[in-house]
């Protein structure tokens, strides 16, 4: 399994030495559509009306989640950013010192590093490059696993639909009835699916109570 991540990684730092520290830097096409995700990630803490909380942005790149909540002046956030490529994490640190900022394999260190009340995963699975859907499936449902024990009121991750006219071979499209089943199955009944901002992905909110 480790092989799907590693060649994963190897693709986005690729796209950040060839594009720098922007959109396609991280392999979103349009920037356009960036802070739509960044708005829904965020959504899930006023979802419960939180007026502060501790947020890990797993995946987080160059910190483009911390850029979104610093220009839209969102307060009581408390952001740390975990990536497994050191390379997205030096930038990031560079941009932002006096945040945390984490290199670390969640499937090796993942008792080495708190709980946060929140976690979100931006684009973490919405790419599956040549590996199988079979192979995505099993990395996918093995970390939201292990992510599910870190936060303390929910997470929040998105996928690519399967509701469009084509399905690209290196996306990951996957259906709201598969999701649904594992989840009921495996973490919790708590849900929330967001299909309401106009691109070709969902995104799922697991809540604890």
């Amino acid at each position: 399994m480790k092989k799907i991540y590693t060649k994963i990684v190897d693709h986005y730092e690729e796209c950040l030495e060839k594009h720098g520290d922007n959109h396609l830097g991280v392999d979103w096409p349009k920037l356009d559509d960036v802070d739509k995700r960044y708005k829904v990630m965020v959504d899930i803490i006023r979802l419960n009306e939180d007026n502060e909380a501790s947020l890990l942005d797993f995946g987080c790149g160059t910190a483009h989640l911390l850029e979104y909540i610093n220009k839209n002046e969102i307060k009581g956030i408390e952001y740390s950013g975990l990536d497994i490529s050191q390379k997205f994490v030096d930038v990031a640190k560079a941009k932002f010192p006096d945040n945390s900022f984490y290199c670390i394999d969640f499937f090796d260190s993942n008792n080495k590093i708190k709980n946060f009340d929140y976690i979100v995963m931006n684009g973490v699975f919405t790419e599956k490059r040549e590996f199988s859907f079979d192979e995505m499936w099993d990395y996918f449902t093995k970390l939201i696993t292990i992510v599910f024990e870190k936060c303390d009121k929910g997470f929040a991750f998105n996928v690519m639909s399967k509701n469009v006219d084509w399905e690209r071979e290196d996306l990951f499209h996957v259906s709201l009835d598969l999701i649904s089943d594992f989840l009921c199955k495996n973490l919790t009944r708590d849900f929330v699916i967001r299909n309401d901002y106009g691109l070709y992905e969902y995104t799922v909110y697991v809540l604890k109570k």
